[in-house]
């Protein structure tokens, strides 16, 4: 029996330094065998920001290697799936990328968290673990058909 070939998923936000990184990592790592991820920023940072890539590597993801990055580098790939993480990112997204199925699941910006580094640390676990219950869980839907309320 031949496996079905993995989806491409793009996740999309503005600066493509925390939550569409995130999200990348968080669906090559633990649905990896059903999705190759990417992601981009409408107006890239120039950096993946170095509080993302801690919270991720206390979960034992790493994506230290990330690079920001905009759409055009992939307009060579097909997505299944794109999904936007940050209303900007929706309200912008390119034309190109509406080939698949474009779907909006927005989160609060780590980035613009005030306070002390464990203040900090403390929204971008949260942002981190939002990620990964609202997304995980809709992808693997998506992956099998069913239908889910998130859009």
């Amino acid at each position: 029996m031949n496996a079905r070939p993995k989806r491409n998923v793009l996740f999309l936000c503005t600066g493509n330094s925390c939550r569409s990184q995130m999200a990348e990592g968080l669906t090559n790592h633990f649905l990896g065998h059903l999705y190759r991820a990417y992601s981009a920023g409408t107006e890239p940072s120039g950096y993946v920001h170095p509080l993302a890539i801690r919270v991720m590597q206390e979960m034992g993801v790493d994506i230290s290697q990330g690079v920001s990055k905009r759409p055009d580098v992939y307009h060579d790939i097909a997505f299944d799936l794109v999904i936007t993480v940050c209303d900007d990112a929706a309200e912008t997204c390119p034309l190109w990328l509406r080939e698949g199925e474009v779907v909006h699941i927005g989160f609060y910006d780590p980035a613009l968290a005030q306070g002390t580094e464990e203040e900090r640390l403390a929204v971008f676990r949260h942002v981190r673990d939002e990620i990964h219950q609202r997304i995980l869980p809709f992808l693997q839907d998506f992956a099998t058909g069913r239908t889910t309320d998130e859009t």
